[in-house]
């Protein structure tokens, strides 16, 4: 069985920043934190982890009663922010998820930062929700090696048979996909359709390296 792990943002689909819209209208409507966020990073990182960094930057407490707040008001705001943002697929995603869908030999699974249900909304709106069934999300993990385990446990939900790590891949368009796919054993695959070039993904010397999938029949034959 070959195993496909996609990272979302940036690798599948490009938000045009619906999630921080949502997060900071979250934080606005929630808290009445209003004021610009600077200096908080967000790619490749988990969206709990960006989440305690906004409470610090804030001033508030980082504990369930105001995370599940904040978390309840992000999914409220964030199917608004996904329509009236200018996003889109990334080139060649409906192609390569139908083909690899299509196949009996090919688990698709999710290895992102993202919280799970606002993974799935954004999945969901660019109607590629139907292709994944599992995966490993930013909910509790402030680290994504963390994420990469988790998405590597479900697999056994879903595959019987032992993981053969030379057909266990993780996509995704960051230095911290590259990094959690070795932490399991996956072989990486990078792609500069997100916040790092070419040549910064390069440093992270993943296996296989390109500038966008449009020309699927190259990742196909590289994952099959």
């Amino acid at each position: 069985m070959h195993i496909c792990l996609f990272d979302i943002d940036g690798t599948l689909l490009n938000t045009g920043g619906a999630g921080q819209a949502a997060m900071e209208a979250a934080l606005a409507s929630e808290f009445d934190a209003n004021r610009p966020i600077e200096g908080i990073s967000t790619a490749g990182r988990t969206d709990r982890a960006i989440t305690a960094d906004m409470f610090q930057y804030f001033g508030y407490e980082d504990n369930d009663h105001n995370w599940q707040r904040f978390l309840s008001s992000y999914l409220q705001h964030l199917p608004g922010h996904l329509a009236a943002c200018e996003g889109a697929v990334l080139p060649g995603i409906p192609e390569l998820l139908a083909e690899l869908s299509a196949r009996d030999d090919v688990l698709l699974g999710l290895l992102t930062g993202n919280y799970e249900q606002g993974a799935w909304l954004k999945l969901e709106y660019y109607q590629l929700r139907k292709h994944f069934g599992f995966g490993g999300f930013g909910d509790t993990q402030h680290h994504r090696n963390d994420v990469a385990r988790e998405a590597y446990d479900k697999v056994g939900d879903y595959h019987d048979e032992p993981i053969d790590l030379e057909r266990l891949w993780v996509i995704g368009d960051t230095p911290a996909d590259v990094e959690c796919g070795r932490a399991i054993g996956a072989k990486c695959i990078a792609v500069s359709t997100g916040m790092f070039s070419f040549d910064e993904l390069r440093s992270s010397k993943p296996d296989h390296l390109f500038a966008d999938f449009g020309d699927t029949s190259r990742l196909l034959e590289l994952l099959l």
